[in-house]
């Protein structure tokens, strides 16, 4: 049974290492990016190219929301900083 088993995962056809490639296998294939959804990013390209020279400036927004950023960076570094009390999460009995 031993020998059958070596024998069988020695022949399969369907395996490749990392280091093979066939000829028709690309590094970018074709079915990534359809028609459509190159379409789609060059106009989103385009868009942010050309829109800012053509639409005016923008009045800035007021300081509440500047801060919003800031405080949410805040409470992420307190939070990721912050100890935790690891018997109690390990332990389901208390």
């Amino acid at each position: 049974m031993e020998g059958r088993v070596r024998k069988d995962c020695s022949s399969r056809t369907g395996y490749r290492g990392h280091a093979q490639r066939e000829a028709g296998d690309t590094i970018f294939p074709s079915k990534y990016f359809s028609a459509e959804k190159f379409l789609i990013l060059l106009c989103i390209t385009v868009s942010l190219l050309i829109l800012p020279v053509i639409l005016p400036p923008l009045p800035p927004p007021p300081l509440g929301i500047l801060l919003l950023p800031i405080g949410i960076l805040v409470l992420l570094m307190f939070l990721g900083l912050m100890p935790s009390n690891v018997t109690r999460i390990a332990s389901p009995c208390e």
